[in-house]
């Protein structure tokens, strides 16, 4: 962070082994919703924000910038006033490779919480993916960096010309009706973008995984004309055909690597 930024408090999250971010990536966001659901976790969806980056996947730790409602006397409305008062800048710079940055909005759609430049910024330091529920600017531009994007919308305003105004970094907010803690991990693809609990993490990806190898085994078969009720959702009569599936499937996966 540069040095004349330290008077603005921020804190660094911790970030997951990224062998666990990877297998949660290799999921998918629909089975992660899942098996969330099976843990009891039934609000992890991130619901506002939709892909704007059609086939982007990502998977990594969340960044988070809170905004409040715009007060003019606590906010400098000139996007170039001060700049280092502003903080959606002081989000991005924690980022380190793999991060995703999230942001509470409050669902506005006149507000362009980054731009360009911003997100330009942003995947320089290895930023992978933005989930805003609210609005870019410079879509245009933003939509042909190597980055995904999950927003409401897009706008030509800055991020304080209208509603909404940068509060706290790295703080637990409330993203499209999800609560989302610093750390957390954050799925995202054409399906939408969801929350894994740091907590659930492992748990989510070891039943995850299973889910993931019966569902691809099942879509094999019943694309070869196999009956439904007998593959999906797995039934128990199929359950030795699956299991000589997975063995050969795993000695695959080793010839391979």
């Amino acid at each position: 962070m540069p040095e004349h930024a330290a008077a603005i408090e921020t804190r660094d999250i911790v970030r997951p082994p990224a062998e666990l971010v990877h297998r949660l990536r290799a999921i998918g966001s629909a089975t992660i919703s899942g098996e969330l659901n099976r843990l009891g976790v039934r609000s992890a969806a991130i619901t506002g924000p939709v892909p704007r980056t059609p086939g982007a996947v990502v998977a990594g730790p969340a960044l988070t910038l809170q905004c409040l409602p715009k007060r003019e006397d606590l906010y400098p409305v000139d996007e170039y006033a001060d700049p280092e008062r502003q903080l959606h800048r002081h989000v991005l710079y924690h980022t380190r490779p793999g991060d995703v940055v999230v942001v509470d909005a409050r669902g506005d759609m006149t507000s362009g919480i980054f731009g360009e430049m911003m997100l330009t910024y942003f995947v320089g330091r290895g930023g992978i993916g933005v989930v805003v529920d609210g609005c870019i600017r410079d879509f245009g531009a933003a939509s042909r960096l190597p980055l995904g994007l999950w927003v409401r919308g897009a706008t030509p305003n800055f991020h304080s010309q209208t509603n909404v105004v940068p509060h706290a970094v790295n703080t637990t907010i409330a993203c499209g009706g999800t609560t989302v803690v610093p750390g957390d991990i954050i799925v995202a693809d054409d399906d939408g973008a969801i929350v894994v609990p740091i907590g659930l993490a492992q748990a989510v990806a070891n039943a995850g995984g299973e889910h993931a190898d019966w569902e691809e085994f099942s879509r094999t078969r019943l694309a070869e004309g196999g009956d439904l009720q007998r593959y999906y959702p797995l039934s128990d009569a199929a359950r030795p055909e699956y299991d000589a599936w997975r063995g050969q499937h795993a000695e695959r996966r080793r010839s391979a690597s």
